[in-house]
């Protein structure tokens, strides 16, 4: 199973397309950490929030415990500006130099401007979001 951290706008449609495939950036996410924390900005797994929708995914692919469904917090949403901090920073620090986290620097690169494109328009329509994982 590969790992994919995506965006999750609230509200049922944003009224634009939010998907950005996320695997490199799951696959790096301890670097990314560490490069977040050693920049002074929030590691992007710290706006990761569990809602229903992420979860009942989680458990049809096989990685959730429905169990927990019951006792699931309410989600957490982050404003678009905060998010976005984070991943102009992480931009700004892989632009020049993305072979910093080895053979998938481009990838990851390319990953986070899709954030950053998605995290925009979040934030131009006063919406929040947060971070999901999906294990396909």
């Amino acid at each position: 199973m590969a790992a994919s951290m995506y965006i999750v706008v609230e509200g049922e449609d944003p009224g634009f397309d939010t998907f950005v495939n996320g695997r490199a950036l799951a696959r790096n996410e301890d670097a990314l950490e560490r490069l977040a924390l050693r920049l002074g900005v929030r590691p992007l797994i710290e706006f990761f929030s569990a809602d229903e929708n992420s979860m009942s995914l989680l458990i049809e692919e096989g990685a959730g415990n429905r169990e927990l469904m019951n006792r699931l917090p309410p989600p957490q949403w982050y404003a678009a500006a905060d998010g976005l901090a984070t991943v102009e920073a992480l931009v700004a620090a892989l632009e020049h130099e993305p072979q910093q986290l080895g053979s998938e620097g481009e990838q990851v690169l390319a990953e986070l401007l899709e954030y950053r494109r998605v995290l925009r328009k979040t934030g131009d329509r006063g919406m929040r979001w947060h971070l999901a994982v999906s294990w396909r």
